[in-house]
Formats: structure tokens, C-alpha cells, sequence
């Protein structure tokens, strides 16, 4: 979603495409990150703003405690950001694939299916 909202290519060309079919999954923890990213470099004001537009095409998950579970053991067992455990976490229980840029995220044996956005 960072290279989505920097208009970085290619992934910000994949995710605009994404986002006039469908209203994508994100975990609550993921789009906090987002959050603390923009505030840092722009401000709280742009930060909010940024958060009430995704939210608007976004399917915003809160995770309960099975998925935080989830996420504790996939991390446990891949070398990754807890954030990224719970975006991995979220695809698996929703049968869903991950579009990532994160190679901590393009585990070719992993339990999620992902597409590689770079």
C-alpha cells in the first residue's frame, strides 16, 4: 500500500488496477502502519486523511485473538516484521493472495499464496 500511495512502479500501477475491481483485505496493523509511515513524513493531518480514503476502499480487518495467533507463529517461524506476520496470517485465513514487495513476505514454500509487486 506504501508503493501504492508513493506511486511507485510497478506495484502502484498493480494496486490502482486492484483497487476499481474489487475492496481488498488489510489488517487493522497493517493500515497503523501506514499510518505511522505517512505521519512521520507528513504530518498527523495527511496521515488521517490517508487513512480515512483507504478506508474507503478498503476491507479493514481487526484482528482477535486467533489471528494474532496466527501471526505469533508464523513469525516464530519466518524472519519477518510481526506487521508482515499478521498481513500473511490475514491471506491465510481468508484464502486470499497477498500482493507484497516484502521479500521477508516471498516465501516459496510459505502457507500463503502471495504475487510479487516489484
Amino acid at each position: 500500500m506504501l508503493r501504492y500511495l508513493e506511486d511507485a512502479a510497478p506495484a502502484a500501477a498493480q494496486v490502482a488496477t486492484l483497487l476499481t475491481g474489487t475492496r481488498p483485505l488489510m489488517s487493522w496493523i497493517n493500515l497503523g502502519e501506514v499510518h505511522y509511515v505517512i505521519r512521520r513524513a507528513r504530518g498527523e493531518h495527511e496521515a488521517a486523511r490517508t487513512l480515512r480514503d483507504l478506508r474507503r476502499v478498503l476491507d479493514v480487518r481487526l484482528p482477535d485473538a486467533a489471528h494474532i495467533l496466527d501471526a505469533a507463529r508464523i513469525k516464530a517461524d519466518h524472519p519477518m516484521s510481526f506487521a508482515d506476520a499478521f498481513a500473511a496470517a490475514l491471506a491465510v485465513r481468508s484464502d486470499a493472495e497477498l500482493w507484497t514487495g516484502d521479500p521477508e513476505l516471498l516465501i516459496a514454500d510459505a502457507s500463503w499464496r502471495w504475487r510479487d509487486l516489484r
